[in-house]
């Protein structure tokens, strides 16, 4: 393929570090160099032993750089996968910069195209011609650099793991080692009384039903058996179709263990049809597989979270913080640990909103009166609460009909904030100092009422208000109605559009409060006699508020950070590149603040957020100062947005 036939990707090339800067001559006479490849899903891209005449810039789609562990055998070991915007071809560099290697070098990697995709051949004579552009070769050594460092890191983690093997095996296998296969298939038009004596036949729980062209339309498990047929007496001749769960959530064959765990904890579902890449039916994933297989009995507290009281609630805590031991220890990355620990604390939260519900109806109280969701604030909001700390919550209500009584709504409301506070006090929740909680008045309302609310922090941009902002801004639907969160949704955004002073004032902030960046080598630390780092305070807050702003400014409210750093990526604020580069900071920071927080809970020490440098690694170090580098750079973007550089 041409450039030419395939304008798409013509400005994807001509703006990539390699290209950037070039006249028009010089970009069309590099590209009759060189040349577009495309590779359908499971074609080889480079084979190994084969001599490497340049890079491949991918363009589309995603590759896996892996070796056959046995020889003539198809079992293979993923090194890396590698997505639009990355380079395949790194190990032969030495190759081109002319050092001699002391023995034949014979490349053992392979990659193979896991999607259809796109790469750009550059052959060497392209890069020798480029090499002389101090940026080009900047490009390429902070490419190679980041490479290494994740292929040394991943050794690492691959080593150690090794040594705990039977203790770690199950969080690092992945879902098409776990699932039942063949998956037992039914048809639309299949009877259901054929489909009871399919399942007792088989000994299975659930059966999928597809349709003609053999594609997923829905699941039936001996739950919808039991509640949709038995339970309502119906009688026989009924069809799978009508009897069914349609399009059920799935997982990928290729999904690791704790995704699967995720996925479960998620979409509180215990079935799992497991697909391939063409969403055909391979096999079917339980919770109970999953539970087998991880036989530390941690996920247990499904069971507990869902059938606690009052007596004990206060045990699913503890039940919680093995499951994040385990999850540390067995060096599971930190954003995958908090989405694990997350849906967790979810289900907690969810199910002390249901107690406090049917607290407030056995008082006398009744149904809720009117249509009304719950939100989570602050650390709880972001998905970043790992270990119990204090309420960030509030209610919002639908306005009330003509007909009904505004202040039995509230009265109703009021009990409701109320008995929340209590629930979740008693499942280890501390009342919040501030108290940003449901129980409060000001954290408490109908959707007009949060709109008065909102235009009173936008008008009165105080210290603070924005610090009122700020916790609400991370807010996160958790429970009741969907129409509500909607509503109110559509109407924050509409208030912060509104209110461009409070985002001004929230940026002149962040202006006068700089990230500050830690200057390497990092003997630079003992120079400045600095000795450690509110993590919090000098790179999560600042992450967050900057974030925020940016996301308010362009139409992007609630969610968790990760969220909002896609939007505004897909939106045209940020590049690919810096989404990655904000991700990394992201996970970073977090990584040390959950490492350090959990070994002073387990030492019995007092909780902090001050990091001490002694006491993390030297590579946690240089990543920190990396990461702090990136939020400053993030900070700068929201106040730009302002016009204050």
């Amino acid at each position: 393929m041409s450039l030419q036939e395939n304008n798409v990707y013509y400005n994807q090339i001509k703006n990539h570090p390699l290209f950037s800067g070039a006249s028009v001559a010089e970009f069309g006479a590099f590209m009759e160099d060189c040349n577009l490849r495309e590779y359908e899903k499971g074609d080889t891209v480079l084979f190994s032993k084969t001599p490497r005449e340049g890079l491949l810039l991918i363009l589309e789609g995603m590759t896996e750089v892996y070796v056959n562990t046995k020889e003539g055998h198809s079992s293979q070991e993923v090194l890396e996968v590698l997505e639009a915007g990355d380079i395949i071809g790194f190990s032969s560099l030495a190759d081109f910069l002319g050092q001699p290697s002391e023995v034949e070098v014979n490349y053992t990697v392979e990659v193979q195209a896991v999607e259809k995709s796109v790469c750009l051949q550059i052959p060497y004579s392209v890069l020798e011609k480029r090499w002389d552009k101090e940026e080009v070769r900047e490009y390429v050594l902070r490419q190679v650099s980041v490479r290494l460092r994740d292929i040394y890191a991943s050794l690492a983690e691959q080593v150690q793991l090794a040594s705990q093997w039977g203790e770690s095996e199950a969080f690092i296998r992945r879902v098409q080692d776990i699932m039942t296969t063949p998956p037992i298939v039914v048809d639309q038009e299949t009877e259901v009384d054929d489909i009871a004596r399919i399942m007792v036949k088989e000994s299975t729980s659930s059966v999928v039903v597809e349709d003609e062209d053999r594609k997923l339309v829905g699941i039936i498990t001996e739950k919808d058996l039991v509640h949709r047929v038995v339970a309502k007496g119906m009688a026989s001749g009924l069809r799978a179709r009508t009897i069914m769960t349609p399009r059920p959530f799935t997982i990928q064959r290729q999904a690791y263990y704790y995704e699967a765990m995720s996925s479960f904890l998620m979409n509180r579902v215990k079935h799992l049809p497991v697909v391939d890449e063409n969403q055909s039916v391979k096999g079917m994933l339980t919770l109970s597989d999953l539970l087998r297989q991880q036989n530390r009995g941690k996920f247990e507290i499904l069971q507990e979270v869902e059938e606690s009281n009052a007596e004990t609630l206060p045990h699913v805590k503890k039940a919680i913080y093995e499951v994040l031991g385990n999850l540390i220890q067995d060096k599971i990355p930190t954003l995958q640990i908090l989405n694990i620990i997350t849906q967790l604390f979810d289900r907690l939260v969810r199910h002390c909103v249901v107690l406090a519900v049917e607290s407030v109806e056995e008082k006398g109280y009744g149904k809720p009166p009117v249509a009304y969701s719950f939100y989570l604030m602050g650390s709880g909001g972001r998905g970043e609460q790992f270990m119990l700390t204090d309420q960030d919550h509030f209610l919002v209500y639908e306005d009330p009909e003509d007909h009904q009584d505004p202040d039995e709504i509230e009265m109703y409301f009021r009990m409701l904030g109320g008995e929340i506070v209590l629930w979740l006090e008693r499942a280890g929740y501390r009342p919040c100092d501030g108290n940003m909680m449901a129980s409060e008045h000001s954290w408490r309302g109908s959707v007009s009422k949060w709109a008065e609310r909102l235009r009173t922090w936008g008008v009165r941009a105080t210290n603070e208000n924005i610090l009122l902002g700020h916790n609400f801004l991370a807010f996160r639907y958790l429970y009741g109605e969907e129409a509500v969160d909607e509503q109110f949704t559509k109407m924050v955004l509409q208030q912060m559009e509104k209110s461009r002073i409070f985002l001004y004032r929230a940026a002149e902030q962040e202006k006068a409060s700089p990230v500050q960046t830690l200057d390497h080598p990092i003997r630079a630390l003992f120079r400045l006699k600095k000795e450690s780092i509110d993590i919090k305070k000098n790179a999560l807050f600042p992450f967050h508020h900057s974030l925020q702003i940016l996301a308010a400014h362009h139409g992007v409210v609630g969610g968790v950070p990760t969220d909002q750093i896609k939007k505004l990526t897909r939106k045209g604020v940020f590049t690919e590149a810096f989404e990655d580069e904000l991700l990394f900071a992201y996970e970073i920071v977090l990584k040390i603040r959950v490492e350090q927080s959990w070994n002073r809970y387990s030492r019995g020490e007092q909780s902090s957020s001050e990091i001490k440098f002694t006491h993390i690694k030297s590579r946690d170090k240089e990543e920190l100062m990396l990461a702090l580098k990136t939020i400053r750079s993030l900070q700068n973007q929201a106040i730009g947005a302002f016009g204050m550089m």
